[in-house]
């Protein structure tokens, strides 16, 4: 097959394909190995690809699916009316496995396929299928097995990249890729890709999906993002499929960085003086609070080790602000301090490790002001102020030496039913007396339209390690509101609507955007799937001026330690 050639001018190049200019130009200056014909291009693309199977390998990141089946309503579109959650480690030793970290959730279970099963007339998942999407062909992505047609240049946040459609050769050729992608014009990486495989058949399908990588080193582009959605997929008689899909993976360097660090510090012992000894003895009460912490301590570092919990940074002083806001108000002085850090799912949970408050990244997303946020830390500051404590038995080394995949059924955090209501009475009291008393009518709203859904999104609002999201009755019906009222006001987020992850280091950031403007009721999604659309950088760039497109906008501009507000105008 003879493959167009492209000019030498940038200018010429969006013309190349259909002028038919003779040349490539090579995108950085007089380098000897750059590609300079559209078909060394296409085989560089193709070393490249085969070179990331590879390099898979070495790496085991964490994979978290989300599936959310749709049907029709006629003010909304579409909702939600059913979900299925998994979370597991991923390993490419032979093949795309994945070992489940949260068997308990789907009772032993695979639930998740990116191909359907005909079988007794029902429709399954299986996790690897979904996994599957972050790869092109790992059976030859390449010139011999694809036609390759160029489309133009274009930008992917600050990546400037070269997009191809391509179409497998051969006919019935079943698990092919069809569709478009994108590769950077650096290092003829692909960066985006765009479809669906082909062959589907009366007992299984493909899927089509949206799959986007992240420059995570100098060179090295891995695969972070894979939304995934079916609309009218009949596969028995009078039955069909509708459903929305994210996937994420984090992990991919879990504790490299910081093990390195650790041990190139240079410490100085200073020696103390003797007349202190006698007032850094511990009297009991202070032995049994050092002993609680460190166990403490000890289950936060094992979290953070093994993936599901974020290293601490930007989005833990954002709670803690909150946090700091209720017990000034409240006169509330804890030893030792509370803390707080974020769990990496996206599942709507929180809950306390004695003195640390523990929220998930999905709850914060949904979250859709700070007085929600407020009320949801209320509750677990309630848990510490009450003295409800942790068992002490993590602080036992041994109790934390379980494999990841046992790491759900080992720990829990769930709190009884008589230590919610209390802890339900308790946040009531500080909220009033706090900032905040006078929003409360927002938390309320977050927790009507949660109740609203949680027959269709059990899923989601199932904890897996604490409790979900706290009922708290009384804050729910003491300000009645009508959103009607008020058609900007929007009741919870959809799903990723306030936190970014860097999937190499796990670190959080809060996501930057511009305002939307009006918003349609059909465009709020509360606790929705939506598609993914990051803003791509190179590695070592400097985003902090820089807006960051996410699967949800929300307003930038915001006073420090107040989480966005998409109410506002």
């Amino acid at each position: 097959m003879i493959m167009p050639k492209l000019s030498t001018s940038i200018l010429a190049l969006a013309l190349g394909a259909c002028a038919g200019a003779t040349t490539w130009a090579a995108p950085t200056p007089a380098a000897a190995d750059q590609p300079r014909t559209m078909e060394q291009v296409v085989d560089r693309i193709s070393a490249n690809e085969q070179k990331l199977y590879g390099q898979m390998r070495n790496y085991s990141p964490l994979v978290e699916t989300y599936i959310q089946n749709l049907k029709a309503d006629k003010d909304l579109g579409e909702v939600p009316a059913g979900d299925k959650y998994f979370l597991g480690r991923a390993n490419f030793q032979k093949g795309v496995n994945l070992v489940p970290l949260n068997e308990t959730s789907s009772k032993g279970k695979k639930v998740f396929m990116s191909v359907g099963n005909f079988f007794s007339f029902a429709m399954q998942f299986l996790p690897d299928g979904f996994l599957q999407m972050i790869f092109l062909d790992t059976n030859g992505f390449d010139r011999s097995h694809y036609k390759f047609d160029y489309v133009r240049r274009e930008f992917l946040g600050e990546v400037r990249c070269l997009v191809f459609d391509v179409t497998p050769l051969e006919k019935n050729n079943r698990g092919r890729f069809l569709g478009r992608i994108w590769v950077e014009d650096q290092d003829f990486n692909v960066v985006r890709f765009n479809g669906a495989y082909t062959g589907n058949g009366h007992a299984s399908w493909y899927f089509h999906f949206d799959s986007w990588r992240t420059n995570v080193q100098p060179g090295l582009w891995l695969p972070t993002f894979v939304y995934s959605e079916e609309k009218d997929l009949h596969y028995a008689i009078s039955k069909k499929l509708d459903f929305k899909a994210q996937t994420r993976l984090w992990g991919y360097n879990l504790n490299g960085n910081s093990q390195e660090q650790e041990l190139s510090k240079i410490l100085v012992e200073t020696p103390m003086q003797d007349d202190t000894k006698t007032a850094n003895d511990l009297s009991p009460i202070q032995a049994q609070r050092s002993w609680d912490r460190q166990a403490e301590d000890d289950i936060i570092d094992r979290f953070e080790r093994i993936g599901l919990m974020a290293p601490k940074g930007e989005v833990d002083k954002v709670l803690e602000t909150v946090v700091n806001n209720l017990e000034v108000t409240n006169n509330i002085d804890v030893d030792p301090e509370v803390r707080c850090r974020v769990l990496m799912t996206s599942t709507l949970e929180s809950f306390t490790v004695g003195h640390t408050i523990v929220l998930s990244r999905g709850l914060i997303d949904v979250l859709p002001d700070e007085a929600s946020l407020a009320t949801i830390l209320a509750h677990e500051l309630a848990h510490i102020v009450l003295g409800h404590r942790l068992d002490s038995q993590y602080a036992f080394f041994d109790q934390l030496l379980v494999d990841d995949k046992d790491t759900f059924r080992h720990f829990g955090f769930a709190r009884t039913p008589e230590e919610e209501t209390q802890a339900n009475s308790k946040a009531i009291q500080i909220l009033n007396n706090s900032p905040y008393k006078n929003q409360l009518g927002n938390a309320g709203l977050f927790l009507q339209a949660l109740d609203s859904r949680q027959k269709e999104i059990p899923n989601l609002i199932s904890g897996h390690l604490g409790n979900r999201v706290p009922n708290i009755a009384d804050l729910k019906s003491s300000v009645p509101i009508d959103p009607k009222s008020n058609p900007q006001r929007i009741a919870a987020l959809p799903i990723g609507g306030r936190v970014k992850i860097d999937p190499w280091n796990d670190s959080l950031s809060l996501i930057k955007s511009k305002p939307v403007g009006t918003v349609a009721e059909r465009e709020k999604m509360p606790f929705e799937v939506t598609p993914f659309m990051p803003y791509l950088m190179r590695y070592g760039a400097d985003a902090a001026s820089k807006p960051v497109a996410a699967s949800a906008t929300t307003p930038q501009d915001n006073k420090p330690g107040e989480a966005p507000d998409p109410t506002k105008p």
